[in-house]
C-alpha cells in the first residue's frame, strides 16, 4: 500500500471527554531510545524531535507520555516541549502517573494518594503546560482498590490542573470504582491481537458501551513488551499483511482500530519511515474474512 500521502484523520475519530481526536495516536515511549526506559541505547535527539514534528505533520493530534519515560539521556517530556511548544491548538497530551522511576532509571515505590500532586506538576514542568489535558491514574500491583488514587486526581481536575481523567492497567471493576468518583474518558491496558486477555476483552466490551475510549498500549510490540515491536508475528498476520500489501505491524494497527470505534491506537517510534507507515495503517479497511481470520487466532491464544 502507498503509505507517503495518508494522514491520521483516515482512521476516523473519537472523543476524550469533550477533545476530539484521531484515533490513530502516538505514544512517546520510544522516543528515548532504541528500546524502552534504561534499555537499548539512547535516541539521537535531533531525530527524535524530528519524528514529533512529522507526527504533527500527517496529523496525529493525540501523543500519550510520562514524565517516568526517559533514558540515559532523553526525557520524553522535554522532547516533546522542544519539538512542539508552542502547542498546537488541536494537539491532546495525555500523562499517566502512579509510577516512579529514580534519576538512575530504577523504579522506585509506587504513588501515594498524596504523591499525585508532585507526580503532575512534574509533567506540567516538563511539558510547559498550566494544566494537563488528560492524566491517567496507572494503578500498580501495591493497591487493588484505587478509590484513594483516583479520588486525588479527582481533586487536582477540580482545582483545573487537569482537563479529564482515565485510568490504566484495570478491570471492569476498577473503572465501576473509579467511575463512581469522577468522569473516566479513557481506558488504557496492555492489549494486542495475540496476547491471551479475556479481561481485556471484556473491559473493550464494557468501554464500548460507555461510550469511553479504550487504548491497548503493546498493541503491536506484544509480547515483547518494552523493548520494543515483535517479529513473532503467526501466519495469519502475514496473510493478510501481503494481501494489503502492507507489514504485519500495520495490520497489528489495524486489528487494534477494527476492535470498535472507541478503540484509539497509540504506536510509539523513534524511526521516521516507521512513523508514516504507523499513521498509513489507519486507512487499511480489514474484510469480514479478514477479522474472523485474526479473531480465531486471537481466541486461540486465550
Amino acid at each position: 500500500m502507498s503509505s507517503r500521502t495518508i494522514t491520521a484523520d483516515a482512521a476516523g475519530t473519537w472523543k476524550l471527554g469533550d477533545l476530539p481526536v484521531h484515533r490513530l495516536g502516538f505514544g512517546a515511549m520510544r522516543l528515548t531510545g532504541s528500546a524502552a526506559f534504561h534499555h537499548g541505547m539512547p535516541s539521537d535527539r535531533d531525530r527524535s524531535i524530528a519524528v514529533l514534528r512529522r507526527a504533527i505533520d500527517l496529523g496525529v493530534d493525540h501523543i500519550d507520555t510520562a514524565a517516568f519515560y526517559f533514558s540515559s539521556l532523553r526525557s520524553a517530556n522535554e522532547l516533546i516541549n522542544s519539538a512542539l511548544a508552542p502547542y498546537p491548538d488541536d494537539l491532546v497530551i495525555v500523562t499517566k502517573v502512579g509510577p516512579y522511576r529514580g534519576y538512575d532509571g530504577e523504579w522506585g515505590t509506587s504513588a501515594r494518594p498524596e504523591d499525585l500532586r508532585g507526580h503532575v506538576e512534574e509533567n506540567l514542568r516538563q511539558l510547559g503546560r498550566d494544566h494537563l489535558d488528560v492524566v491517567n491514574l496507572r494503578r500498580m500491583p501495591t493497591y487493588d482498590s484505587i478509590a484513594e488514587h483516583f479520588g486525588a486526581l479527582a481533586e487536582l481536575r477540580e482545582a483545573g490542573l487537569i482537563g479529564h481523567l482515565g485510568i490504566s492497567n484495570v478491570t471492569p471493576r476498577h473503572l465501576a470504582e473509579a467511575r463512581a468518583i469522577a468522569p473516566v474518558v479513557c481506558v488504557q491496558n496492555r492489549y494486542a491481537l495475540d496476547r491471551p486477555d479475556p479481561d481485556g476483552d471484556e473491559l473493550l466490551r464494557v468501554c464500548g458501551e460507555l461510550g469511553i475510549a479504550f487504548v491497548p498500549f503493546y498493541a503491536v510490540a506484544g509480547d515483547a513488551g518494552e523493548r520494543g515491536a515483535t517479529t513473532a508475528h503467526d501466519e495469519d498476520v502475514r496473510a493478510v499483511a501481503r494481501a494489503h500489501g502492507a507489514s504485519p505491524a500495520q495490520i497489528r494497527i489495524a486489528w487494534t482500530l477494527h476492535q470498535g470505534p472507541h478503540v484509539l491506537a497509540i504506536p510509539g517510534t523513534g524511526n521516521p519511515d516507521h512513523l508514516v507507515e504507523n499513521v498509513a495503517a489507519g486507512a487499511i479497511r480489514l474484510t469480514g474474512e479478514e477479522l474472523n481470520r485474526l479473531g480465531r487466532a486471537h481466541q486461540q491464544a486465550c
